[in-house]
């Protein structure tokens, strides 16, 4: 009891710092029915500030770190996500009601990571005085990478499956496959390296990854110091509080979505963050034994697992699964994943505690 009562009290303080503050305003301000706008381009703009003032500073502290110590997360990370996405497959994806290629596409958006609320994690542990690795940062593309390729695939190699499919000759003598209509290219349905490829490159292609990833680039290949800390540095806090108000009122938006799709979502949606966010957790321990990963840098990989894609996933989803259906894992991921993973923080800050 009193264990629940330390982790409950750390909710309730961390819930009070400003970035989750900013967050229950917007959905407050939502629920109100509050004429309160900012203009998409804005909001553009301030997610590609942040994720390059979050990219120069992993890229500029992976110049100065110990190869093993990030190589070691950096697996773990990538393992993590593409664990998350084969628990949905076993669970939502099979859930009665839910089509497999939407349950994947939104286990493919869970695994995956928001840029928002890993920044969000970060300003909450700078508030607490909670040290954690520069190079945090890095770890984003190879879990968000890892879940996103695997949801896809998945799903392709389910659909193909699924289809009442019959193997014969072609006029050229090329194998192909088909049900109804022209036959369709073994190698087409049935994914392979191509397919890989192409998911890796509209993935890498999306502003969020990019953005973060040129961050990264500058911070490692050359030396930001002066403009990061002159410019990007000090408008960090002042711009995550907007991005946390429009996420708030977002957030409260997609709710209304959520009931034209199964139940199932809202359950996964409230249940799903907290669970990969323990997984997360674990395997930031397992990194602390092996390498000395820090109490910071645990909470904030549990975070990453926890949270759900809000920008470079939907579009790499879109794009490559257009049969999924946008309200359930948008829905989900936006209505119910985003707000449950940051207001979390505050219960893997009480983990972290008990462990540490």
């Amino acid at each position: 009891m009193e264990i629940l009562m330390m982790i409950a009290g750390t909710v309730v303080e961390q819930l009070q710092k400003p970035t989750l503050a900013f967050l229950i305003a917007g959905m407050m301000l939502a629920a109100l029915g509050a004429r309160f706008e900012i203009p998409q381009s804005i909001y553009k703009f301030i997610v590609i500030l942040l994720l390059l003032k979050v990219g120069m500073s992993a890229g500029i502290s992976i110049r100065n770190a110990d190869t093993l110590s990030f190589l070691v997360p950096a697996s773990l990370a990538i393992l993590v996500g593409i664990a998350i996405v084969f628990l949905g497959s076993r669970s939502l994806a099979r859930w009665n009601g839910v089509s497999r290629v939407d349950g994947l596409a939104t286990a493919g958006l869970f695994g995956a990571v928001s840029a928002s609320t890993l920044a969000a994690g970060m300003a909450v542990l700078d508030d607490s005085n909670i040290y954690y690795e520069g190079f945090i940062g890095a770890l984003y593309p190879f879990m968000d990478v890892a879940a996103l390729v695997t949801a896809i695939m998945l799903a392709k190699l389910s659909a193909a499956r699924q289809a009442a499919v019959t193997v014969y000759p072609g006029r050229d003598g090329a194998a192909s496959i088909g049900s109804t209509g022209a036959p369709t290219p073994i190698g087409a349905s049935m994914g392979g390296s191509g397919l890989i490829r192409e998911i890796l490159v509209d993935t890498l292609r999306s502003p969020a990854i990019s953005a973060l990833i040129t961050g990264l680039a500058l911070g490692v290949l050359s030396d930001p110091e002066t403009v990061y800390k002159s410019f990007y540095e000090p408008l960090f806090r002042g711009l995550l509080s907007i991005l946390m108000l429009i996420m708030g009122m977002e957030a409260w938006t997609r709710l209304a979505e959520l009931r034209k799709v199964a139940h199932a979502y809202v359950l996964y949606g409230l249940v799903a963050p907290i669970l990969h966010g323990l997984l997360g957790f674990g395997a930031g321990l397992a990194a602390h034994h092996l390498t000395g990963f820090s109490e910071g840098g645990v909470i904030l990989l549990a975070l990453m697992a926890a949270s759900s894609s809000d920008i470079s996933g939907p579009p790499t989803i879109r794009g490559a699964l257009p049969e999924a259906n946008s309200s359930a894992y948008v829905g989900t991921s936006t209505g119910l994943g985003t707000p449950v993973a940051i207001l979390s923080i505050p219960l893997f800050i009480g983990l972290a505690d008990l462990v540490f």
